[in-house]
C-alpha cells in the first residue's frame, strides 16, 4: 500500500497549486511543490511515509521562508526608506491653496489640498493666512493642519521669459 503515496502526493500538490489561484496570501503552491517533491520521492521507490512528509515540510517551509524573504528585499519600499503613505499621512510636504483668511485668536484658517478643505493654522512664527497664498502641509494634528508659506509661483504657472531674440 506505501508503494502508492505518490498518487496521494500528487494530488495533494494539483488540488494545493490550484487552491492558490483562488487565494491571495501565495503560500499554497510552495506547500504544492513540496506535495510534489514527496510524489517523485514516492515515485523513486522510497516508502517510508514519514521521509517522504520529511521532505515535504522541508521544501514547502523552505520555499515559504525563501519567497518571503525575496519579497521583503525586492518588493518592500521600507528597505529605500521610501514607505507608502496614504490618507491624512501623505499631506505633510504637501502644496495647498489658502480659501479663507486666518481669523481669531488661533488665525485659524481654511487650506485646500487635494480637493479636500482643511481648518489650517500657520506654524509658530507665520504671519496669519491669506486667501489665495500657496502654503506646503508642515504637519498634522488631529482634523487640522500646520501650513508655512511658500515663496513664489509654482514652475508650472511662472510665465515664460521672453527673450530679446525673441522680441525682435
Amino acid at each position: 500500500m506505501s508503494q502508492w503515496f505518490w498518487i496521494f502526493w500528487t494530488i495533494l500538490g494539483a488540488i494545493l497549486i490550484v487552491a492558490e489561484i483562488f487565494t491571495t496570501g501565495f503560500v499554497l503552491l510552495w506547500f504544492g511543490i513540496g506535495a510534489l517533491a514527496a510524489a517523485l520521492l514516492g515515485l523513486a521507490g522510497v516508502d517510508s511515509l514519514a521521509l517522504q512528509f520529511l521532505v515535504f515540510a522541508i521544501v514547502s517551509i523552505g520555499l515559504t521562508a525563501a519567497s518571503r524573504t525575496i519579497f521583503v528585499n525586492y518588493f518592500s519600499r521600507e528597505k529605500s526608506g521610501q514607505s507608502l503613505r496614504s490618507g491624512v499621512d501623505s499631506l505633510p510636504g504637501k502644496i495647498g491653496t489658502v480659501v479663507s483668511s486666518s481669523k481669531g485668536a488661533l488665525q485659524e484658517g481654511a487650506v485646500k489640498v487635494f480637493g479636500s478643505t482643511w481648518t489650517a493654522y500657520p506654524v509658530t512664527g507665520e504671519e496669519p493666512l491669506e486667501a489665495g497664498e500657496r502654503v506646503c502641509v508642515d504637519r498634522v494634528e488631529g482634523a487640522s493642519i500646520y501650513v508655512k508659506r511658500i515663496g513664489g509661483e509654482p514652475d508650472w504657472r511662472a510665465k515664460p521669459e521672453i527673450s530679446e531674440k525673441s522680441q525682435t
